[in-house]
């Protein structure tokens, strides 16, 4: 099963049957998945009017509703050199397992047991691992790989705050999140580890590396399609592969050592909690931030906003004057093409006009 991403139909998980014959895509949206009559067909080896007939029966007898189990969907194709546009029904998880246990196949079988085994799993935790196969890898070998993504989403801002959050709440014996101290933690320790690899705050690795004449404004990673005012206040975007992979492994062993304190139920204040921090990045042979830095997190934000909005005007400009030249261009060649249809024939005959 391999997750893809599904251009605005939900993500798709790809189902290779285990003759290997056949793969089919599942529509992920609304936490359960969705195929087309065919597709359930082409899933369980018999013809598309099987598959209606058995539908039907399924409606008819109450055992499921139409209404809870399909949905209409616009489903767009290339036939020949154009697009068209078709809508199709859907059915849900639901539907499709009560399908295959009518239609009583070996294909069947595996489909119900992989829904209920693996399946499941991605639905509800939205991640599926085979256990055996990482402890005994046969092949290539793609543990360091997962190693890296699971540090990378650990080491994300939002999950780090919340890990930071919930064990200093337990173990800081003057823990109150509604006091200023409390507020400025997380950018504290996020400042230490982020300096420690870069030898910089967040906010002055920002001001230092944000540059608008640069494509992307100098940007290694933003969310969208292309860089927007939201993503350039994000010391992460700036970081270069190698300070990423680097940053992920300290920030995961730090949340390991605080983990480990909070277990041993010791008691510290918050100061004591930033001395923790120091020593930990010392104990690394990382260079340990002293102070609060040189560019505070409003003078970052103002500066870095200017530089966008100067990255943004260069960056419309660009665009009108391509949208221009493909203009001038499309023109230039319908120009071209008539000036050809308009000549005549080589041998000096005029060219039949078909009736």
């Amino acid at each position: 099963m391999s997750p893809e991403d599904g251009k605005g139909e939900g993500e798709l998980i790809l189902y290779r049957t285990e003759d290997g014959r056949d793969a089919v895509q599942l529509r992920l949206v609304d936490g359960t998945v969705w195929l087309t009559q065919a597709e359930i067909a082409l899933l369980f080896e018999t013809t598309p009017q099987n598959i209606t007939q058995h539908l039907g029966a399924i409606y008819d007898q109450g055992e499921l509703t139409l209404e809870a189990t399909c949905k209409q969907s616009l489903q767009v194709r290339t036939e020949g050199n154009r697009q068209v546009q078709r809508t199709a029904k859907l059915y849900n998880l639901n539907a499709i397992l009560a399908v295959g246990y009518r239609v009583r196949s070996a294909r069947g079988t595996q489909f119900r047991r992989w829904a209920t085994e693996v399946l499941n799993d991605y639905l509800v935790k939205g991640f599926v691992m085979n256990d055996e196969r990482l402890k005994n890898p046969g092949g290539i070998d793609y543990f360091d790989e997962l190693l890296e993504r699971i540090r990378d989403i650990r080491a994300s801002e939002q999950r780090f705050y919340q890990k930071v959050r919930d064990l200093f709440a337990a173990t800081s014996a003057d823990y109150d999140p509604k006091t200023d101290t409390a507020k400025t933690f997380f950018a504290t320790i996020q400042n230490k580890l982020v300096f420690a690899i870069t030898g910089m705050t967040a906010a002055e690795l920002i001001v230092a590396r944000a540059d608008p004449a640069q494509p992307n404004m100098a940007l290694t990673s933003w969310k969208s399609d292309r860089v927007r005012k939201g993503d350039v206040a994000t010391s992460k975007n700036y970081l270069t592969a190698s300070e990423i992979s680097d940053l992920n492994l300290l920030t995961t062993a730090f949340l390991d050592f605080a983990e480990l304190r909070a277990r041993s139920r010791q008691q510290t204040t918050m100061a004591e909690w930033t001395a923790q921090t120091d020593r930990f990045v010392a104990f690394n042979e990382r260079g340990v931030l002293q102070g609060a830095g040189r560019v505070s997190h409003a003078q970052m934000e103002k500066v870095v906003h200017e530089r966008f909005d100067a990255f943004d005007a260069r960056r419309r400009t660009a665009e009108a004057e391509a949208a221009e030249q493909q203009a001038i261009d499309d023109l230039s060649e319908l120009e071209h093409e008539a000036r050809r249809l308009s000549r005549p024939p080589a041998d000096g005959k005029p060219t039949k006009k078909s009736s």
